[in-house]
């Protein structure tokens, strides 16, 4: 730990990072989640609706009005892509000749669609804050992380505490996987300078008690999985049993893919070993979480009444089954009527959207051809099988190790804010930016983290961003900037 860290008044922080949370970032948060900014995957008509821009728009309003040195705010635009929020903090004089590198501060303000199953009293554009929780759609995926992000650099300039030259780069395009994200970093990679620290504040925490550092993320492969075998639905009784079903078809096709009985898949290319330090922290992070890794997920009841079983019960293997091996999930579905409208039809075809979860160590450019082979060569019946990939297709991402100033850093700023040394854990879901800039700056370091801890339920109904974590965060934030300036 530098000397400057040492001589942070916690207490001070830890004031200015509550006031500013309370009296301006929840207000504009709350009105950040009434917009239904969905990604482009999920918005065809995007820029005609114009909630994008009205969300960056917003995002870059309330930057300006900050009290950070130097600070200059940008809305980047390339014709037909969706805007990027960039702002600039150069390094302030406290930091000194340290302060020669850049951190860069990572975020997105695109949402992922509604999803049904909210609560009654509550919905994706409806925020509500109710015990710390602020509801509704996006506010901790990943709306928070701009508002968090320069609050942390206005108290270190509050304070006095020297920090390098920090960047912004907050997209609108992450829940669709980044594809326009990639244009813009080339487009900026000259001001993005040398890049010595990313911090990414789109990622999870496995609890509420301390920091939580993120060391890995798998791929995703989605797509659209379509078999056809008629070119007009026709009458169940007179042809069933002549016409294959496209349903058991594509029973046949997911046989090729996934054990039925485990959900394990099947294809050895989809898996890779898991590195040992990733292994020693799954283990650490299995005794901090013991069963509350599976126990928090919201079961119903199923036979006998009892709740439904995980995969596994236990915490280890329940946790390498979510962040170090494959997994494959049917997210959406086409060519089946609403049951109201279901007639004693034998229908022509059947479409599945697959999402594909990969290892962090496969690669899934190949996994998509590997994938499409298995599954279109030699279809049962002669069957029209057809596998489209979707543009969000990505890479997983292994960190790089960690340096001992940012360990130190680390675990100094999580027992000064939440009383607990920082923990590590890897993360099922994909953040395409972090392999652009692992590759791009091979010695930077990185500080993933997030607030979806336990029942945040991102992507899904009642998703909550947790406060008093978020607070913490910031803080926490703050703090390992304040060391990168030493380091």
């Amino acid at each position: 730990m530098t000397e400057q860290t040492l001589e942070i008044d916690r207490t001070a922080l830890r004031e200015f990072v509550e006031r500013k949370w309370d009296a301006d970032i929840v207000p504009a948060l709350t009105e950040y989640i009434a917009i239904p900014a969905k990604s482009p995957a999920f918005d065809k008509a995007w820029e005609a609706r114009g909630y994008l821009e009205r969300v960056v728009a917003d995002a870059a309003q309330w930057a300006q009005r900050q009290p950070v040195q130097g600070l200059a705010v940008e809305i980047v635009r390339l014709p037909g892509r969706t805007p990027l929020l960039w702002f600039e903090a150069p390094a302030t004089a406290a930091a000194g000749a340290a302060g020669a590198g850049t951190i860069v501060l990572y975020g997105h303000l695109d949402k992922q669609p509604e999803f049904d199953g909210w609560r009654a009293d509550l919905g994706p554009w409806t925020p509500k804050l109710e015990n710390g929780r602020l509801y509704g759609r996006g506010g901790a995926d990943d709306g928070y992380a701009v508002y968090a992000g320069l609050t942390a650099l206005a108290a270190l300039d509050a304070l006095g505490i020297g920090r390098p030259r920090c960047v912004g780069l907050v997209e609108t395009c992450e829940e669709s996987g980044s594809y326009d994200l990639l244009p813009y970093v080339d487009l900026l990679r000259e001001r993005l300078g040398r890049v010595d620290l990313v911090v990414c504040l789109d990622s999870g925490a496995g609890n509420y008690d301390q920091l939580w550092l993120t060391t890995s993320l798998r791929g995703i492969v989605p797509g659209d999985l379509e078999v056809q075998v008629l070119d007009e639905g026709i009458h169940s009784g007179s042809y069933g049993g002549i016409a294959p079903s496209s349903f058991r078809i594509m029973r046949q096709l997911f046989e090729r893919l996934e054990d039925a009985r485990t959900g394990n898949l099947l294809p050895a290319a989809f898996h890779c070993a898991i590195p040992p330090q990733r292994l020693h922290e799954a283990q650490a992070t299995a005794r901090i979480l013991g069963d509350s890794v599976w126990k928090t997920l919201p079961w119903v009841c199923g036979a006998e009444g009892r709740p439904v079983l995980p995969t596994s019960t236990d915490p280890l293997q329940s946790l390498l089954a979510s962040t170090w091996r494959p997994s494959l999930a049917v997210t959406g579905a086409a060519g089946l009527p609403a049951l109201a409208d279901a007639g004693n039809v034998l229908r022509p075809r059947t479409v599945f959207k697959l999402s594909l979860r990969l290892p962090p160590l496969i690669d899934a450019a190949e996994a998509v051809g590997q994938l499409k082979t298995l599954l279109e060569d030699d279809p049962p019946c002669r069957a029209k099988v057809t596998f489209r990939p979707d543009a969000a297709v990505a890479s997983g991402w292994n960190a790089p190790g960690t340096a001992p100033w940012l360990e130190t850093a680390l675990n100094a700023a999580s027992r000064a804010h939440y009383g607990a040394d920082c923990a590590y854990i890897g993360q099922g879901g994909t953040v395409p930016l972090m392999n652009v800039l692992q590759s791009g700056f091979p010695r930077a370091q990185f500080m993933v983290c997030g607030v979806l801890g336990p029942k945040s339920n991102a992507h899904g109904p009642n998703e909550f961003l947790h406060v008093p974590y978020a607070k913490k965060l910031t803080a926490s934030v703050a703090e390992v900037i304040a060391a990168a300036a030493g380091a």
